[in-house]
């Protein structure tokens, strides 16, 4: 498989990009999407966020208090962009909605590069798998990319193209005054984006050699709650040192195939942005691991306040 490509992006460059797992996740109480148009407008902000960030959407699945997307980025930044744009603009769907100004308050968006081959097949089979947690079987879930996998590509979509929208069509159906003139999108007779038409099809399927059943094979042997714990909750919690330290020698040996204790400064320099926004920790821990001083790692992260958050 091939985890960095080249893409034409949104904008029309033609860059490297890597994927990312993306995740919005809401409190437990907290019943982010009450309804079957607020699924589908969490995937139209899915794709549309993603034209406005310049990234590519591989695949998504939306449940009722979060959801999952695997994007190509041309780094971390554009991906973590892309996390916040899609809260802001979900929070504010659901405020018009519903008069509710603060229900994405705890909501958590968490952007996590899948840095090696294993990251990325577990994590794209992880995704439309969450569905089954959620009491709903794969291949009938209505808000999952995963009708987009291993399709019949002689088989055209049959949809309405958004692009051909009147400005009165596109804020009925997209709600978004944003101009689509140029996405190949197209919706169904409901109204619904059709997953093939705005996900990276071709990206997804080589990852899995393009044979299904080797996509098969890999959504049948991931442990869920092991890619729940990777993907979405380490990266939230403050781990100890010793563990913090684990997670750090680990992404250094994928990245630079050196144990923590042999990285030369200048490669420590290169985690650091990584480290600061993808996990959650501090000026003081990143110190004590990477064996910089505090002040350089606060300058580097132009981080101001005492404490580094």
């Amino acid at each position: 498989m091939k985890r960095i490509v080249q893409r034409k992006l949104p904008s029309g460059e033609i860059k490297s990009v890597q994927p990312f797992h993306v995740s919005m996740k809401g409190l437990e109480k907290a019943i982010l999407c009450r309804d079957d148009e607020d699924y589908g407008m969490m995937v139209k902000y899915i794709a549309i966020c993603a034209r406005r960030k310049n990234v590519i959407v591989i695949i998504y699945d939306v449940v009722s208090n979060h959801c999952h997307v695997a994007i190509l980025a041309a780094d971390y930044k554009a991906a973590n962009d892309y996390g916040d744009e899609l809260k802001r603009m979900y929070a504010q769907w659901f405020q018009t909605k519903y008069l509710e100004k603060q229900i994405l308050k705890g909501t958590d968006v968490q952007a996590l590069v899948l840095d090696n081959d294993w990251y990325v097949r577990m994590a794209l089979a992880y995704i439309p798998r969450n569905t089954l947690d959620n009491g709903a079987p794969i291949d009938k879930y209505k808000w999952s990319g995963y009708s987009a996998m291993f399709r019949d590509k002689s088989k055209v979509p049959n949809g309405l193209r958004v692009n051909k929208f009147t400005r009165r069509e596109q804020d009925s159906i997209m709600h978004t005054r944003e101009n689509l003139k140029d996405v190949p999108w197209q919706v169904d007779a409901d109204g619904d984006l059709i997953p093939e038409t705005f996900c990276d099809v071709d990206y997804l399927e080589q990852v899995y050699n393009n044979d299904p059943a080797f996509w098969l094979k890999t959504i049948g042997s991931l442990n869920p709650a092991e890619m729940e714990e990777k993907l979405v909750d380490a990266p939230r919690m403050m781990l100890p040192d010793s563990e913090f330290y684990k997670v750090v020698a680990d992404i250094a040996q994928r990245w630079f195939a050196l144990d923590l204790a042999q990285l030369p400064v200048e490669k420590k320099y290169r985690l650091l942005p990584y480290l600061w926004r993808s996990r959650k920790t501090t000026i003081n821990q990143l110190a004590r691991v990477l064996g910089l001083e505090r002040e350089t790692i606060r300058k580097a992260m132009k981080v101001k306040d005492k404490e580094g958050r």
